[in-house]
């Protein structure tokens, strides 16, 4: 094994090589679970520029940081040019009320590399060397239209002339307490420049609020910080020519925010206002719990200065400073041999950076997720009781959840906390590198101190009772056979006890979403805000309520998943057979009601259109098809599995159960995939959309005048640009326009847009629910594509077209641009992202992708579920001719 994968190996047997990694927060300030306000708006009661004074309760945040796995002790950079206003300690952006199109990051930076135990790690930020503009951006976006594009930092002329700084951070470990930093200053201006840099630690706060032991850091000498904590132990940071060592406290200045008698003569904001103002702000005496080395360095025009340092449990008397660069020579070396390991297919360059990026950026976006609700809601010992209106608000009902964890976050700036169906989607390129952590992201979700009693997942920190899409059965058998296949071996305990918990949440389902029995679900807001006629939430302006197509499909797929685990638990105990014939015959019943007609029925499908609508429920009784083109009526496509023969053959008891459920049961078989039909090799097909259905929906979603565009499936049929879908009731408008880019309906939030954009996670599922249609039918089902052009293929050979058209949104075209980076592009004018040689081979990970011209759109960190490119990279690469 490579020395990364022995690393991975020695994790399993107790060796803390995780101890230590990027858990750092992007953004602390304007979190839900830093909110104590009584109206719970989070983003005005915690503001970016009181973070810089103001003390957090459950996490902390920093530029390019890490910490230990309990956030204990954290390391961070920060930086200022001379001309700032404030020193830069966190990345600045819009909160939701101020941005045009929602909240959003303003500022570049990137993940260039990361190993699962973080023995190497690698972060690119750029720092203009003007005042940074924050009330140009502020005052720019807030006066925007959901018409106008964004106004992006680009766009304020900060880095016209090459004026800025690439500050390059790399952590290498030589054990898992010793960590090597190496920060590489370059000046990309014409002219030197001089920057003052404070690699900076402290200890999150925990005394305030637990009246916990208060640890402590203080100068060892002139260029070492002794750190004491009660529960970490010691360490040290070794910071060699340091021009000085600054020391004031983690505490709130509450005389500048409030107005109100400090607690501390030394506060939070001490070290900035030292650099900044020149103040008296830091402790002489060298002690507290917030430190930082101040490095001032002149660099001449295209120089690069590096400094080094080291965090380390080792005892300043014992240490060996001066071998730092060869560590990280070493850890990179090794990380090339990782990954190298992980795809040794051919590929390209380009390709290999992507998805080297990708893997990156799903690393860095581990964070430290500390949220316990119940003293949340009512309050701290030692502090003032919350407004009593929070009992009744947001989360009240969530009492048992507690989380002090490691988890995939999103984007650890724009969703800093974890989302359930983002998670699922993450788990799987995870599963490539690092199947332990993967694996134990889909376990803690369910788990008690997660899931609620009733079986409900909780979907996000905004609202944990909101109804994300059931995909975690789906995540957890993938996972399993991601590891299978790296490893020889499956985890089978792990599968096991996911399912038992699965089988919880698959209750909740049934009992909560399926009203009337009819095996046709409701579900809400299932991820797809902004794709319908109304907010599928919120009570509807006409009364009744919306059977959904998509809620419906999405319990179909989660169906079959736990079929599939079943299957593949009871060939160890076939107590799961019995499990097994229970999915099947639900899975036969929800197909059924998706696919029956008739007066006394809901018609989802629509023989007519050949496509799935949502059907709205009156109060009168009258039903309506709302007759929009959108994923919606793609989503059943995903509710599709096949059985092997040799399978079956293996569990006899299931095997005659089912056969006898299809003989005795043939008015629900006629609506259901090929039950009776033997495919190919003999295997048997289990699908809501039938043959017939099928074609007639993959005519319609690989028409490139509806879903098919050069870079995807869109969320939205484009046929909605000329034709857009109207609602009137009560003397008000509800319309669904083809956007391909940004949405200008505000249904459920400034940033949410499903109405045209393309996004990776359900075009992964497509592409995978093909390939398993092709495992039935074979070569002998082709479809024409795009529709239309007489060009009859493969349903395996469209999957792999549509992920290549994904892989195309990064990769370099023909012009040497990246089609994510085309909204830097202004009256025909490239960007630094199309043409500086320092800027074009950094990936950015949208949120989604803008129907036409793959554009990225929303989130620029969105690793989390977009990194699924670095699993299409890996499949097109090892399957190619």
């Amino acid at each position: 094994m490579n020395p990364e994968a022995i690393r991975l190996a020695e994790t399993r047997d107790g060796k803390p090589w995780k101890h230590w990694g990027s858990y750092l927060s992007e953004r602390q300030w304007g979190t839900v679970r830093e909110d104590y306000s009584a109206g719970g708006n989070a983003w005005d009661y915690f503001s970016h520029d009181q973070s810089r004074s103001r003390t957090y309760r459950w996490g902390e945040d920093g530029l390019a940081g890490i910490s230990d796995h309990r956030q204990f002790l954290c390391f961070a950079i920060a930086l200022w040019n001379g001309t700032d206003p404030i020193i830069k300690e966190r990345l600045f952006g819009l909160t939701g009320s101020e941005g045009n199109h929602g909240e959003d990051v303003k500022e570049y930076y990137f993940y260039l590399d990361n190993t699962p135990t973080h023995s190497y790690m690698k972060y690119l930020y750029k720092y203009p060397q003007a005042a940074f503009p924050y009330e140009q951006l502020v005052n720019r976006n807030k006066h925007r239209s959901r018409q106008e594009r964004e106004f992006e930092l680009l766009d304020t002329g900060v880095f016209d002339g090459d004026r800025y700084f690439d500050v390059v951070v790399e952590y290498a470990k030589n054990s898992p307490q010793d960590i090597t930093i190496q920060i590489s200053i370059t000046n990309h201006a014409p002219n030197s420049q001089t920057i003052h840099l404070l690699p900076s630690l402290w200890f999150r706060n925990t005394w305030t609020w637990d009246n916990s032991e208060k640890p402590l850091l203080k100068a060892h000498s002139s260029d070492a910080i002794a750190a004491s904590h009660a529960d970490l132990g010691q360490m040290w940071l070794y910071c060699p020519e340091s021009k000085e060592l600054l020391f004031t406290e983690n505490e709130t200045n509450y005389q500048h925010l409030f107005g109100t008698v400090n607690s501390s003569q030394y506060v939070k904001d001490g070290i900035n206002d030292y650099i900044v103002n020149g103040k008296a702000s830091v402790n002489p005496q060298q002690q507290g719990t917030k430190a930082a080395a101040h490095y001032e360095l002149a660099i001449a025009s295209g120089e690069t200065k590096v400094v080094r340092l080291r965090l380390s449990d080792i005892v300043p008397n014992a240490i060996n400073l001066g071998l730092e660069a060869e560590i990280v020579a070493k850890r990179l070396s090794e990380a090339h041999e990782f990954y190298q390991q992980i795809s040794p297919f051919a590929m390209t360059d380009d390709m290999r950076n992507v998805q080297r990026q990708a893997f990156a950026g799903m690393l860095w976006s581990k964070q430290y997720y500390n949220y316990s609700i119940k003293p949340w809601l009512e309050g701290d010992p030692a502090t003032p009781k919350p407004p009593s209106d929070r009992l009744q608000g947001r989360n009240a009902q969530w009492f048992h959840l507690e989380s002090e964890d490691i988890l995939s976050m999103p984007d650890k700036w724009e969703y800093p906390w974890f989302a359930a169906w983002d998670l699922a989607f993450h788990a799987i390129p995870i599963a490539m590198i690092d199947p332990d952590f993967a694996k134990r992201q889909l376990d803690v979700i369910t788990r008690e101190w997660f899931m609620h009693p009733n079986g409900q997942i909780p979907a996000y920190e905004w609202n944990f009772g909101d109804v994300n899409p059931p995909v975690h059965a789906w995540a957890t058998y993938r996972v399993y056979k991601i590891e299978q296949k790296m490893c020889g071996k499956g985890d089978r305990k792990f599968l096991e006890r996911v399912f038992q918990k699965l089988l919880l949440n698959f209750t909740w389902w049934v009992n909560r979403k399926d009203r009337d029995g009819k095996n046709v679900f409701e579900g809400g807001f299932l991820g797809l805000d902004n794709i319908g006629v109304f907010d599928r939430s919120a009570e509807l302006p006409t009364g009744g309520y919306i059977e959904q197509a998509d809620g419906t499909s999405w319990m179909g797929m989660y169906c079959l998943n736990m079929l599939t685990i079943a299957l593949e638990l009871a060939q160890g105990n076939n107590v799961y057979e019995d499990i097994a014939t229970k999915f099947f015959e639900h899975f036969l019943y929800i197909a059924d009601a998706m696919n029956k007609v008739g007066e006394k029925h809901t018609e989802i499908w629509d023989d007519a259109d050949g496509f799935y609508y949502d059907v709205l429920h009156l109060p009168d009784g009258k039903q309506l098809k709302l007759k929009v083109r959108s994923m919606v009526g793609l989503i059943p496509l995903f509710a599709v599995q096949t059985l092997d023969p040799d399978l079956l053959d293996r569990l006899p008891e299931f095997k005659n159960r089912m056969q006898w459920f299809i003989e005795h049961h043939p008015e629900l078989t006629q609506n259901v995939s090929c039950m009776e039909t033997c495919g190919m090799g003999a295997r048997r097909l289990l699908a809501i959309c039938y043959r017939d259905k099928l074609q007639r929906i993959l005519s319609k979603m690989l028409d490139e005048n509806e879903f098919l565009g050069d870079y995807g499936i869109r969320a939205l049929s484009k046929f909605h640009k000329d034709y857009p879908y109207i609602w009137r009731t009560s003397g008000s408008e509800y319309r669904v326009d083809y956007e391909p880019a940004e949405s200008s309906s505000s249904l459920f939030g400034g940033n949410s847009n499903w109405r045209g954009p393309i996004w990776m996670p359900v075009n992964y599922l497509i592409i995978e629910s093909l390939q398993k249609f092709h495992h039935f039918y074979g070569d002998s089902f082709q479809i024409e594509y795009p529709t239309g052009s007489g060009n009859l293929i493969t349903l395996n050979d469209v999957a792999t077209e549509l992920s290549q058209r994904l892989i195309n949104i990064f990769v370099q075209d023909d012009r040497g641009d990246r089609p994510l980076n085309d909204q830097y592009q202004q009256d025909g004018k490239k960007s630094k992202f199309h043409t500086d040689p320092h800027w074009k081979d950094l990936v950015l990970f949208y949120e989604y992708f803008h129907g036409d011209n793959g554009s990225g759109i929303g989130a620029s960190h969105q690793t989390g579920w977009t990194g699924l490119v670095a699993k299409l990279i890996h499949q097109s690469s090892e399957y190619s001719d």
